[in-house]
């Protein structure tokens, strides 16, 4: 099974005065801003690296879920944040760094077998392998 989904960006002038819009392709996100003085100063509008944040949060979240349906057990409440660390290294910026930070009530389980399946979650859901995957770029310039 393939499941595709699409999220996009669209862009407008230079790094510092330029202005971008990120939208998803469900409509949860439609042409919502996102520039320079959002990502580096706190201005109002998104980053990439706090929508990444999010991703990764929902992604482990529901593994995890998962985790818990293989093992019998169903979470009355899991809340995930996720903190991505955005560095400028020698070689320009890169992401080094994602802490996830959970806070769950599961009836019936005990910390161990929790830790376990905690791990297995963060090493197996979708955004986790991310940084991991096969990257391909079509691009086409316009004249």
């Amino acid at each position: 099974m393939k499941i595709v989904n699409k999220g996009s960006a669209v862009w407008s002038g230079g790094l510092k005065d330029g202005r971008g819009a990120i939208s998803t392709g469900s409509g949860a996100l439609d042409a919502y801003p996102y520039g320079f003085a959002a990502r580096f100063e706190g201005q109002k509008g998104s980053n990439p690296e706090e929508l990444i944040g999010a991703a990764h949060a929902a992604c482990f979240t529901m593994a995890l879920s998962g985790q818990l349906d293989g093992a019998g057990l169903k979470a009355d409440k899991m809340e995930t944040s996720a903190k991505v660390t955005l560095e400028k290294l020698e070689s320009g910026f890169a992401i080094t760094a994602v802490a996830l930070s959970l806070t769950a009530k599961i009836p019936g389980a005990t910390d161990a077998q929790f830790q376990e399946l905690a791990a297995k979650a963060k090493a197996n859901c979708p955004v986790s392998k991310v940084l991991n995957a096969e990257i391909s770029l079509d691009a086409v310039l316009e004249a």
